[in-house]
């Protein structure tokens, strides 16, 4: 019998260099904030896999805490790890490759890769309004199964979201930082982006809870039914506008409790166009 050259192996030396042995390494997604190094590989059968490498201690921090969430988590939206490879002192996780484009890159140019003529995140928001709201009801069903399962959403933003055009389809990645839930926050704050982020995500000693995540998805509704970037354009209805501001209230008390009772007023005011 012929083992998988990435899901029938346990242990390598270095990843690279072994990718490059087994297959074709085609993209490379160098170190950012979260201290892992990425690889897009077509193997020798044609099949195409993404493996993303931690390379230093926040690195390794982080792919331990994706591997748990996606354990724990299995949703078609979810780009799911399903394999890892002990490298050095650590892990190389291995996931399938999905078509598409993420639509914002703060590596590539900050804020104005979401404006940029022809960038994804614009021909997104070019989309008719429905499949915008398709997209996003992908994106909310997904979270009611991380709600379901015990967790919550830290550092969800557009960057996590990977849409392929051609297919119409949306998938969730880079959910490393999701854990447990709810929790006290140990530290001066969460890791994010400040658009999606909540307020207590910036208060040592707050609870993170499901209505953190509520706060985080009302922001991105509102982010990305927008026609454009300062929010001033809302392709919704009026309902779901309203839906997505009680969603966003700074008090946690004053949100909806739960992702459930979000998509059930969100569901609602859809259904009332």
């Amino acid at each position: 019998m012929v083992l998988h050259p990435l899901l029938g192996v346990d242990e390598v030396p270095a990843v690279e260099p072994y990718l490059g042995r087994v297959g074709e390494v085609f993209r490379v997604f160098g170190e950012r904030d979260s201290g892992c190094v990425a690889y897009g590989v077509r193997l020798l059968d044609g099949a195409r896999w993404f493996v993303k490498e931690a390379v230093n201690e926040h690195g390794h921090r982080s792919l331990e805490r994706g591997w748990a969430f996606h354990r724990a988590v299995r949703h078609t939206a979810i780009v799911p790890q399903v394999h890892r490879i002990a490298v050095r002192d650590g892990w190389a996780v291995v996931m399938p490759w999905r078509s598409g484009e993420v639509l914002y890159h703060p590596a590539a140019g900050g804020s104005r890769d979401r404006t940029r003529p022809g960038g994804p995140m614009a021909r997104f928001r070019s989309l008719p309004t429905a499949e915008v709201l398709r997209a996003f009801d992908r994106v909310l069903d997904a979270h009611l199964t991380v709600e379901a399962a015990g967790q919550v959403a830290v550092d969800f933003y557009d960057g996590t979201l990977l849409y392929d055009f051609a297919a119409g389809a949306v998938h969730l990645v880079d959910l490393d930082e999701y854990r447990p839930g709810p929790f006290v926050l140990e530290d001066e704050r969460l890791p994010g982006s400040r658009r999606f982020m909540s307020p207590e995500e910036f208060v040592r000693g707050a609870v993170i809870d499901s209505r953190t995540t509520v706060f985080t998805l009302g922001r991105a509704a509102r982010h990305l039914l927008d026609a454009g970037d300062e929010e001033r354009a809302w392709r919704g209805t009026a309902g779901q506008l309203a839906v997505v501001e009680r969603a966003t209230f700074p008090a946690p008390d004053d949100r909806f409790t739960d992702v459930h009772r979000f998509a059930e007023a969100w569901r609602a005011a859809g259904a009332a166009r």
